[in-house]
């Protein structure tokens, strides 16, 4: 069995994506098969795996349907048809991970999906549309033995971004050290338990259709503060003033408000795992220099060779550096979230 993690904030520019790809490698290089499912139109999860294939893959007759929009055509365009699960591309550097390919016309989708969850089933060929992608990320990550599902939602409060986040287990929410991160956390207080709820009441009216309404209750295990500049060894200022008020925030507003709504692992959980009561996962300065050569690679900044860094004395040494601790934060990260899973699992809470 499968945990789905969505990582999601309507703000865009926090970095969803990174952390996405980042969590998903480093899950797969502790031993964990792992889908990376793309869900922004924007692509840049798959951008990131596919690499210089990239545009290959989309025009490439043995792959160029084999993504999240064209998965669930079937159920969209009523085709008389099941969903089945896709082909999914898988890095030669990483075994254990696998990408459900995104689409820049997914959004297409949006408005359909929007009336088929408000619609009250009053027009049944819409049915089957608020469990089509569920039934694709179940379908493929049956087909490739995945026990955990990360996906990388868009910026925005669409009707997708709302189907995949109430059909996850738990989410994940990045932010950046700055004043419209704090008002994105203000908004997301509102709306997630306001999607769950509706979730909770529209399941019953979807559970007759070919693809119900999954089954799921999402789980907030935390928040990742990103993108910010060091000075001497912590967050300069504004930086750290915009930090503790995101960590005051989640803990003394957004955190009781999604616990009247069951959104959250027993207390303990967090505890064994070393989450503190502000729900902060970690602190992640910018990436800076290694970026460009990560990118470049085709692998996350934390697993560069030294070769890969290319360079010598001084700067080779201060890259390295870097590199080892955001391999420390990332592995601390994973270890985390398969932590966190395993108790609610052994406890029936996820």
């Amino acid at each position: 069995m499968f945990t789905k993690i969505v990582l999601f904030n309507h703000k865009g520019g926090v970095s969803k994506t990174t952390t996405s790809y980042n969590l998903g490698w480093m899950l797969a290089s502790l031993g964990k098969k792992v889908l990376l499912v793309d869900a922004d139109p924007q692509c840049n999860l798959s951008s990131l795996i596919l690499g210089d294939d990239f545009e290959k893959y989309y025009l490439d007759s043995q792959t160029q349907f084999q993504n999240i929009k064209d998965g669930v055509r079937v159920a969209f365009q009523g085709k008389p048809r099941s969903i089945e699960a896709v082909s999914c591309f898988s890095p030669p550097a990483n075994s254990n991970l696998f990408l459900l390919a995104g689409h820049v016309d997914l959004s297409e989708y949006d408005a359909a999906l929007n009336l088929a969850h408000y619609s009250n089933n009053a027009i049944s060929i819409l049915e089957n549309l608020p469990g089509a992608f569920n039934e694709l990320i179940e379908q493929t990550a049956t087909r490739y033995e995945i026990e955990f599902v990360i996906i990388d939602l868009s910026p925005g409060l669409s009707a997708i971004n709302q189907n995949l986040f109430i059909s996850s287990d738990a989410f994940i929410i990045p932010t950046n050290s700055d004043r419209f991160s704090i008002m994105a956390v203000n908004t997301l207080t509102t709306i997630l338990p306001r999607w769950v709820d509706w979730a909770t009441r529209m399941r019953p009216l979807f559970a007759e259709a070919t693809y119900p309404l999954a089954n799921s209750h999402p789980k907030f295990i935390g928040d990742i503060i990103q993108r910010f500049n060091i000075r001497n060894g912590k967050a300069a200022k504004p930086y750290r003033d915009n930090i503790d008020e995101i960590k005051a925030l989640v803990r003394d507003k957004f955190v009781p408000k999604i616990a009247e709504n069951r959104m959250l692992f027993p207390k303990d959980a967090y505890t064994k795992v070393g989450i503190a009561d502000d729900f902060c996962l970690f602190e992640l300065k910018d990436f800076q220099g290694l970026l460009p050569k990560a990118h470049a690679a085709g692998v996350p900044v934390f697993a560069l060779t030294d070769e890969q860094i290319g360079e010598i004395g001084p700067i080779l040494k201060n890259l390295k550096g870097n590199r080892d601790k955001f391999r420390e934060e990332f592995k601390e990260l994973a270890n985390k979230v398969i932590g966190l899973v395993e108790y609610a699992k052994c406890n029936e809470s996820i």
